[in-house]
């Protein structure tokens, strides 16, 4: 996708941890679910690549990072999710605004697209990029636009998952 697109394409893994999800930004190979946070975020260090915290401060998504451990390894986050279009509410965005803003972290947005109509639902307007440290100056000079999806998109997902559980089972 990298050689044939017309835009930057960042090639990320959401990684599942012990803990909660981290993202791995400008991976060169995959990372398998299941490690430590330290562990995790040493992979994506040893391929040059960066640390996303996506939906932090959730309480109700069972995949957000723990509290006390994004406060452990904040001086090792290079960017954070300070607005997913699937949030339920603003409290978690309010929170992770301060948190970036007290520790100096980039902010970054998400669609969290599980269907094609969310795509797009949140994206970033910011300057052209060549490589991840200058996509971390560009995303500092960004502007977030979006909007929270509708909580219906919840019961797409939802369908989508027992229907592969279903056909997985024949």
């Amino acid at each position: 996708m990298q050689a044939i697109a017309p835009f930057s394409v960042i090639v990320a893994e959401e990684i599942l941890t012990h803990h909660g999800e981290i993202m791995g930004m400008f991976l060169k190979e995959t990372i398998p679910s299941g490690l430590s946070v330290e562990e995790t975020i040493r992979r994506i260090r040893s391929q040059d690549g960066l640390v996303n915290i996506p939906h932090p401060f959730e309480i109700i998504r069972g995949s957000s990072l723990n509290g006390r451990i994004t406060e452990e390894i904040a001086g090792q986050i290079d960017v954070m999710e300070v607005f997913n279009a699937r949030s339920p509410s603003s409290a978690s965005s309010v929170k992770a605004r301060a948190f970036t803003e007290k520790h100096g972290i980039a902010q970054g947005a998400g669609s969290d697209a599980h269907t094609l109509h969310e795509i797009g639902s949140v994206y970033i307007e910011m300057p052209e990029f060549n490589g991840k440290d200058e996509f971390l100056q560009a995303l500092a000079q960004g502007k977030i636009y979006g909007h929270r999806s509708s909580p219906a998109v919840r019961m797409y997902s939802t369908w989508a998952k027992l229907k592969n559980q279903f056909l997985n089972r024949r």
